[in-house]
């Protein structure tokens, strides 16, 4: 009898090749974002690029920062401009060669003595978006505060016995001095009360409330720790003057207490790097009033410049109460709280305490290394991009190579910056 054919051989099955394996899921399937550094020096290359640096060196850094040690402006290394610059200090690690100055050891070249002062700027807009965002803190708010109280805590650390450590506060109008003075000499079980009273006292000559809400922080730790704390702003019946009619208009006896160093003031608003500041940065804050605007091209020019009389009416008034308290006490720390736009590009309070610190005295050693400046939490539109990305600098046209400046010495995160902020980045430090 005919014998039945074999069966055939079960058809094998294949697997989808592009179906994702449990085994390659990460957290059973939830995306887990890279970790990115929350810290990053701005090197000052043409064009500038970032050095991130891991939280395990932060600490080093704003101790160094406290100690007196300052950031140098030129790049960490003096290579030839060409294509090669970049990949030339990846490849051979040539960037190993700063890392005893930012947080590697102790920097041996710290400056100190009766005839040195330094300062620190952390630029901060109080406003809860992008790295500060709730979202992103675990439902915190007021994360700008909180960053600086702790970039404070350990920059403060080194001169935290010495007596000779304060924060400046540029919102404040320097009538609220002594008011600040009363909250900082307070004592007693009800913190509440105290600091409603401060909050009071600095809205009624001419603070902002909420920016005074948002301060407490940083004021609780001044109290804490002992810090002077220094009202910086000039007062606002003296800028609605100068906004309605510019410097001129305002009584000469309030300008000479603003400004210390009347030649300088008026010779650096003439120089090229001065002049490219203004233009790409200062004005750009500029908003002409519905008024102006209805008024013609000549009423909106007129009022820009009312706007720029203003603006460095309170850069100067700024830095000559930062220096004033500062070139009084050797070796003393000022670290000041102000707005991005006003230390921006180095070119506003900033820029101008060296001028002020050796016009007071001709003997100084502050020089701009002397000054470091830290941008918390920016945004690329806070940095005056037109892109996603950050930007670094200032003066990118050939012609102004030589006044080029960069946005900050660091940029500083409360979270994780989105990679797509950070142009230009080194290898991790």
């Amino acid at each position: 009898a005919p014998q039945p054919a074999p069966p055939l051989p079960a058809i094998v099955s294949f697997s989808n090749p592009f179906a994702p394996r449990a085994s390659s899921k990460s957290n059973g399937g939830t995306y887990i974002p890279g970790k990115r550094c929350t810290a990053y020096q701005i090197d000052a290359t043409i064009p500038p690029s970032l050095i991130p640096y891991r939280a395990g060196r932060e600490a080093a850094i704003l101790k160094n920062l406290g100690m007196g040690s300052g950031t140098a402006k030129k790049a960490f290394v003096e290579d030839e401009v060409n294509l090669n610059n970049l990949m030339q200090r990846a490849v051979f690690g040539s960037i190993d060669a700063v890392k005893s100055a930012v947080g590697g050891k102790e920097d041996s070249n710290t400056k100190s003595g009766p005839n040195y002062q330094s300062f620190v700027f952390l630029g901060a807009n109080f406003d809860d978006t992008f790295t500060a965002s709730p979202e992103k803190n675990a439902g915190g708010t007021n994360a700008d505060a909180m960053l600086a109280v702790g970039l404070l805590t350990d920059i403060c650390k080194p001169k935290e016995r010495n007596g000779n450590t304060a924060i400046g506060l540029s919102f404040a109008p320097q009538s609220s001095q002594g008011v600040l003075n009363d909250y900082l000499t307070s004592s007693g079980s009800d913190d509440d009360e105290v600091e409603r009273k401060l909050v009071e006292g600095l809205t009624a000559v001419g603070a902002n409330a909420d920016l005074a809400e948002r301060h407490l922080p940083i004021l609780r730790f001044a109290k804490k720790k002992r810090c002077a704390v220094l009202a910086l702003a000039p007062e606002l019946s003296d800028l609605e003057t100068v906004q309605k009619g510019g410097l001129q208009s305002l009584d000469a006896q309030r300008r000479e207490a603003y400004v210390a160093d009347p030649e300088g003031f008026i010779a650096l608003t003439q120089t090229p790097k001065f002049k490219l500041y203004t233009d790409k940065s200062l004005i750009k804050d500029f908003r002409p009033t519905d008024d102006a605007a209805a008024k013609g091209e000549a009423a909106v020019k007129a009022e820009q410049g009312n706007f720029f009389a203003e603006r460095i009416l309170v850069h100067e008034s700024c830095a000559t109460a930062i220096s004033r308290w500062a070139t009084s006490r050797p070796d003393s720390l000022v670290v000041t709280i102000a707005p991005i736009p006003d230390v921006r590009f180095l070119g506003g309070i900033n820029g101008r305490v060296p001028r002020v610190c050796q016009h007071l005295n001709p003997d100084s050693l502050v020089d701009d290394v002397a000054v470091t400046t830290i941008l918390m939490n920016p945004s690329a539109r806070e940095t005056l991009s037109e892109s996603r990305f950050i930007r670094l600098e200032i003066g990118t046209a050939p012609a102004n190579w030589a006044y080029q400046t960069k946005i900050a010495d660091y940029l500083w995160f409360s979270s994780m910056p989105k990679v797509n902020m950070l142009p230009r980045m080194m290898n991790e430090q």
